[in-house]
C-alpha cells in the first residue's frame, strides 16, 4: 500500500548527537518503572505484513508553531536512535526566549512506541482494513515530550464535502493520555484508500481539510490461483516420448544381441533347459528349474554369511542318499 509521509517526518539513517548520550546518567524520574504497550498493541503491529513489523524509528523531526503578534511560539522536537537508546531533543521558543532539553529513553522501553510518522502509516492501515484496535494501548509522546499511553477508537463513517464532491470517510479518534495534563484527542477523517481528508483536534475551533479530491487507489483484487486439470498421459501419442521409447528399445536390442554373441553358452544353456522342460512337463516349474540348475551352483562360492545357514531349503537335495549302516 503506498504511504504518503511529510518531507520532514522520518529518514532512514541515524545521526549521532556526540558522546553526551553515552555519558548521560539517568535521573530519578528516568529510573522509575517504564510504561509498556499492552499485548493487543504489539499484536496489531506484528500483523502489519506490508509495513516494517516493528515500526522502529531511526530519525524524526517535527515542528509546530503559532503565529501571534504578541507572543509567537515555535516548538521543535527531534527523535534519533543512537546505539541502544532513543534520544529526544525538544526546543520551545516563546518570543525571543528559547528552552532546550535532551531526554534519553532506553531502546528496550520503546517497544510499542508509535511516533508521528508511524501514526500516519497506522491510520492508513486502519482505513484500508476498516479495523481499529480499540483495546490496544500503544506508547506515544505527549506535548511535553513525556512517554504516555495512546489509544485509538473507531467513530464510524460519515459523508463530507471535498471540493465539489461528496465522499464517505472513516473516522478514527486518537487519544494521547498524558500523565501530567488532560488527555488530548484528534479525529482523522480517512478516505477508503487511507488518504487523510480532514483532521480535527478535539476542543480546537480550527481544522485541517483537503480542498481537492485525490485520485483514489482501488483495492487490489486477488485473482484465484489457476487450476490445471490433470490429463492422462498417453505417451504413444506424444512424439517426443515415443521417439525416446523407440530409441531406447533399439539400444537395448543391440546391447542384448551383442552380449549373446559374446556368450554363446548362455543361449545353449537356455535352449537345453527349455527342451528338457517341454519333455518332462512338470507341474511345479520353479522347483524343476531349481533342480535343473542346482548342479551349476556348486561352482559358485559358499552362501553369504548374512543368509541363515540353518534355514531349510525348499528344494530336495540333489546329492545321492548314502546307505545307512
Amino acid at each position: 500500500m503506498p504511504v504518503l509521509l511529510p518531507k520532514n517526518a522520518i529518514s532512514a539513517f541515524p545521526l549521532s548527537l556526540g558522546p553526551r548520550a553515552k555519558d548521560h546518567q539517568p535521573s530519578a524520574l528516568e529510573s522509575s518503572p517504564p510504561l509498556e504497550a499492552n499485548a493487543e498493541a504489539i499484536h496489531f503491529l506484528n500483523n502489519l505484513r506490508y509495513l516494517s513489523w516493528d515500526l522502529h524509528i531511526m530519525e524524526q523531526h517535527t515542528q509546530e508553531f503559532i503565529k501571534l503578534h504578541i507572543l509567537p511560539m515555535e516548538r521543535k522536537m527531534s527523535l534519533v536512535r543512537q546505539d541502544d537508546q532513543l534520544v529526544m531533543t525538544r526546543s520551545v521558543k516563546e518570543g525571543e526566549e528559547v528552552k532546550t532539553e535532551v531526554t534519553f529513553f532506553p531502546w528496550s522501553s520503546t517497544v510499542g512506541f508509535v511516533s508521528e510518522a508511524a501514526n500516519l502509516l497506522l491510520l492508513r492501515v486502519m482505513a484500508w482494513r476498516q479495523l481499529v484496535p480499540s483495546n490496544a494501548r500503544f506508547l506515544a509522546l505527549d506535548t511535553e515530550g513525556k512517554l504516555c499511553y495512546s489509544t485509538y477508537q473507531a467513530l464510524g463513517t460519515q459523508t463530507i464535502q471535498v471540493g465539489h464532491q461528496e465522499v464517505d470517510v472513516f473516522i478514527v479518534e486518537q487519544t494521547v493520555h498524558s500523565e501530567e495534563g488532560i488527555p488530548g484527542s484528534c479525529r482523522f477523517y480517512l478516505l477508503s484508500d487511507g488518504h487523510l481528508a480532514k483532521r480535527i483536534q478535539v476542543g480546537s475551533p480550527r481544522c485541517c481539510m483537503i480542498t481537492k479530491m485525490p485520485v483514489l487507489r482501488d483495492k487490489d483484487e486477488i485473482e484465484p490461483a489457476p487450476v490445471f486439470e490433470k490429463k492422462p498421459l498417453v505417451w504413444e501419442e506424444d512424439m517426443e516420448l515415443y521417439s525416446r521409447f523407440l530409441g531406447r528399445k533399439e539400444e537395448l536390442r543391440v546391447s542384448h544381441n551383442s552380449y549373446l554373441r559374446q556368450h554363446p553358452e548362455a543361449q545353449a544353456l537356455i535352449s537345453d533347459f527349455l527342451l528338457f522342460l517341454l519333455l518332462r512337463r512338470p507341474a511345479d516349474v520353479v522347483t524343476f528349474a531349481a533342480e535343473y540348475f542346482g548342479p551349476f551352483a556348486k561352482r559358485n562360492p559358499p552362501t553369504p554369511a548374512l543368509r541363515s545357514s540353518s534355514r531349510p531349503s525348499p528344494f530336495r537335495s540333489l546329492d545321492p542318499e548314502r546307505p545307512t549302516d
